[in-house]
């Protein structure tokens, strides 16, 4: 499997079918994919739609949280339950554009080529032109400005929900609740690279937003201040492999001067 498209989604049922259709155009032929949707905690028929197209959608997989635990729990779930080894990521308002993804796989395909030794890469999408309210387009504005200042992780739009990085690569990052909102500096205290991509943005067509505008700045100011703390305390091994000792031979040398031991035929003669 090359590709794991992965996607948190919270009463979001009209926006699955039409999401689901535009990544299958995106990606068929393309890439050998699946489609990884995370329902966490839906109270509408969001797992109900997923199941029925499941039928004809045979990339189709749906893992289920009992109850809410939030955007980063669902994307960690799914990354621990995918198969591919480049995960993908969307939100599932469906203001991502799933026809942004082969571009992003063929920087991955392509930069991975030049050299397997180099550091693991996130590709971060850049919404240039958000289709979002006044209102939130400035406190994203603002909370960038901010990130990028204190984190400097060079990054324009580390909120955009489309990305591209290695499964492994996710896997070795710190883990705590909203961390999404912060893989690109994640990545690059770990020595990764991130290159940030322009990718399309649109407006939501069904279901409501998730988040409020206090709910974003609450939480982004503490979790600010922790990722702060986790990179004042980060430790980088250097390894060195030392070489293993040369193998010793399994049977020893018999010295030449000591006298051959004796059959037992010859012992009773």
């Amino acid at each position: 499997m090359d590709l794991s498209v992965v996607i948190p989604v919270k009463n979001e049922a009209g926006n699955i079918a039409p999401l689901v259709a535009e990544i299958a155009a995106a990606l068929d032929g393309r890439a050998r994919y699946e489609i990884i949707y995370v329902d966490d905690g839906s109270t509408d028929a969001t797992a109900a739609e997923i199941r029925r197209l499941q039928a004809s959608v045979t990339q189709l997989r749906l893992l289920r949280h009992a109850h809410s635990c939030g955007q980063s729990a669902a994307i960690r779930s799914a990354v621990k339950a995918a198969r591919g080894r480049w995960i993908a990521t969307l939100d599932g308002d469906g203001q991502n554009d799933p026809a942004d993804i082969p571009a992003l796989w063929r920087i991955a395909q392509e930069t991975a080529g030049t050299s397997p030794a180099l550091p693991p890469l996130l590709i971060a999408g850049h919404r240039t032109r958000r289709r979002d309210s006044w209102s939130k387009r400035q406190a994203s504005r603002i909370a960038n400005a901010v990130r990028r200042r204190l984190l400097r992780d060079d990054t324009p739009d580390s909120g955009c929900g489309l990305k591209l990085f290695p499964r492994a690569l996710f896997l070795d990052l710190p883990y705590f609740d909203h961390m999404h909102r912060f893989l690109p500096a994640l990545v690059l205290r770990e020595g990764g690279i991130v290159r940030s991509v322009p990718v399309n943005h649109r407006p939501r067509q069904r279901g409501t937003s998730k988040y409020g505008l206090f709910d974003r700045l609450g939480v982004g100011i503490a979790d600010l201040a922790g990722v702060l703390w986790l990179r004042r305390r980060l430790a980088r091994p250097l390894l060195v492999e030392d070489p293993p000792p040369p193998a010793e031979s399994t049977q020893s040398a018999r010295p030449a001067d000591s006298p051959s031991r004796k059959t037992s035929a010859e012992a009773v003669r």
